[in-house]
């Protein structure tokens, strides 16, 4: 008889201590519930030892949440639809508020994740959504982690993934690309050539103060030609020696043009006109 009832005692107290005896992990915290009211402590990683019938624990998970923002589409503020997707890095800081001020927390993030998401696309132009990412991932961490402080929720970071262009726009961007690198070669360019004129002009000064520099060039110029093996030999002659030798050449008078005879009429020939100084001669008759 008293070994039933002792049986019977260790039996109650195994199902008490299985009932009332719970195991919270490293990275939870437990929330106890007396008669469906929150107690302040909160219990650590460990055994939690529970009143049976009356405590009910809730574990709350204090990771870091990794939640994709599913991709929002949107018109930025000059006017160009884009289809922007994002992730965002949160976790829990009070259990007690998350577990109570709000029904379900990581619902509630979420979507106000997508609209602070499209809020910011409005706000924005392409280019800000293209190369300064850094400002509009802190404007949007902002704009959530605003009202998810009164949820017992700490934003950690917020990252946008991926910004999905139209075709069309996409070809629009190459070709102002392309257009933008010609532009940066022909600058280039045009500076090669300005600074190959200066030094062209330091050389020509240096070559007129030494003439014997200019046939140096000269002769070093036609070593180049020659070392290409080719058959023809071009030299070239300077132009200021040919207007040397036409200013020295003499230049002959052209003769002065002979009076063309009359064709005869009437058997006689046609007298040439004449001047005011000639002689009249008596005729023979």
């Amino acid at each position: 008889m008293v070994v039933e009832i002792l049986g019977a005692v260790l039996l109650a107290g195994g199902v008490w201590l299985a009932s009332s005896v719970r195991v919270v992990k490293q990275y939870e915290r437990g929330l106890i519930y007396r008669f469906g009211r929150v107690r302040a402590r909160v219990r650590e990683p460990g055994l939690a030892v529970l009143v049976p019938f009356a405590d009910r624990l809730q574990k709350v998970n204090m990771q870091i949440v990794t939640m994709p923002i599913p991709a929002q589409d949107g018109i930025t503020r000059d006017n160009v639809t884009v289809r922007v997707d994002a992730v965002v890095y949160f976790k829990v800081i009070d259990p007690v508020v998350a577990a109570v001020n709000v029904q379900d927390y990581r619902s509630a993030v979420g979507q106000v994740a997508q609209t602070s998401l499209r809020s910011i696309i409005g706000k924005s132009d392409l280019d800000d959504l293209l190369s300064n990412r850094e400002r509009l991932n802190e404007g949007l961490e902002l704009m959530i982690d605003s009202p998810a402080l009164d949820w017992g929720i700490h934003i950690d970071r917020v990252e946008i993934k991926d910004v999905a262009l139209p075709e069309a726009m996409k070809r629009s961007m190459s070709r102002q690309a392309e257009a933008e690198r010609e532009r940066r070669a022909r600058v280039i360019s045009a500076d090669g050539e300005l600074q190959a004129s200066h030094k062209l002009a330091q050389a020509a000064a240096t070559m007129a103060d030494t003439p014997s520099a200019l046939q140096l060039r000269l002769l070093e110029t036609v070593v180049q030609v020659s070392s290409e093996k080719n058959s023809t030999l071009v030299l070239p002659f300077p132009v200021e020696l040919l207007r040397f030798l036409d200013a020295q050449t003499p230049r002959v008078p052209a003769p002065s043009p002979q009076p063309e005879a009359k064709p005869e009429v009437n058997g006689h020939a046609t007298p040439s006109p004449r001047s005011p100084g000639d002689a009249v001669l008596p005729s023979a008759d």
